[in-house]
């Protein structure tokens, strides 16, 4: 069940980037269900508003992984990790690249950069607290 979880969550997450990445309105000022605060903290911080997502994608691409991996004797978690990475990386560019068909928008190189260390950071966010949650119990 834990796993089914898990995929609705990352199909939520890929969802929300590719929603708000194919919005005509780069500001959001269309989205009235978002708080202001958080409208204002997005336009200020453009190019940092892409990797928030990512860095939840990162995450939840990881714990699918590594639940994947434990059927498996023989996981290899660097090719995990860098598998994941790539598919974020995919992600980000076709949410990028969709954005060459919306009038008023323009994809920008700059938020494949910050997708890509958004999901970075989720991954290594979710491996630390593993290897916390494991030191604990030994």
């Amino acid at each position: 069940m834990f796993h089914k979880i898990v995929l609705l969550l990352l199909f939520l997450v890929i969802a929300a980037v590719f929603y708000f990445s194919w919005l005509s309105d780069p500001s959001l000022s269309s989205e009235t269900y978002l708080p202001r605060w958080l409208l204002n903290w997005s336009n200020h911080y453009y190019n940092l508003r892409t990797a928030v997502p990512f860095i939840g994608l990162g995450f939840l691409l990881e714990v699918y992984g590594d639940r994947n991996d434990l059927n498996e004797e023989n996981s290899n978690k660097k090719l995990n990790f860098i598998q994941n990475i790539v598919f974020a990386a995919i992600i980000v560019c076709i949410a990028e690249g969709g954005q060459f068909l919306i009038q008023r928008r323009s994809p920008d190189f700059m938020d494949v950069f910050y997708g890509i260390i958004g999901s970075i950071i989720g991954a290594l966010s979710y491996n630390v607290l593993k290897k916390i949650k494991n030191a604990k119990q030994t």
